[in-house]
């Protein structure tokens, strides 16, 4: 069954940038809509960012507008999450979520993804 696995976490301060990855095992990756989802310690769980199969559209939740970038490569099987200007209230666990069909508007909620990675935790200071 399909697995993903997500990378690039890590302790930076504010301002700063991450960039993480989000590899996908299979065949079917490019009938997936993908999206990062982040979710702190006894929060929900929310949508950061997706993009349509082909890459061709991207949505982004409005606290990352202009700071975060998604992105993909059906070649590699791989969705990345470029992080800007990082903020400390971005300090949380990341995760990459699948879901098949080639959906627009994507899906906004968890409970609509059937595809999970395991989380990677970023860590903004001051």
């Amino acid at each position: 069954q399909t697995q993903l696995v997500e990378s690039g976490g890590g302790l930076v301060q504010d301002g700063g940038s991450l960039r993480l990855s989000c590899t996908v095992s299979g065949r079917f990756f490019s009938s997936y809509t993908m999206t990062w989802f982040r979710q702190a310690p006894g929060l929900e769980r929310v949508n950061v960012a997706s993009i349509r199969w082909n890459g061709a559209d991207t949505s982004y939740a409005e606290p990352v507008k202009g700071r975060f970038t998604i992105s993909r490569d059906n070649a590699k099987n791989t969705v990345t999450l470029q992080m800007d200007n990082l903020k400390t209230e971005d300090t949380t666990v990341y995760y990459c979520a699948a879901v098949p069909g080639r959906l627009w508007p994507p899906p906004t909620r968890s409970a609509d993804y059937d595809y999970w990675g395991q989380g990677t935790q970023v860590t903004v200071s001051s």
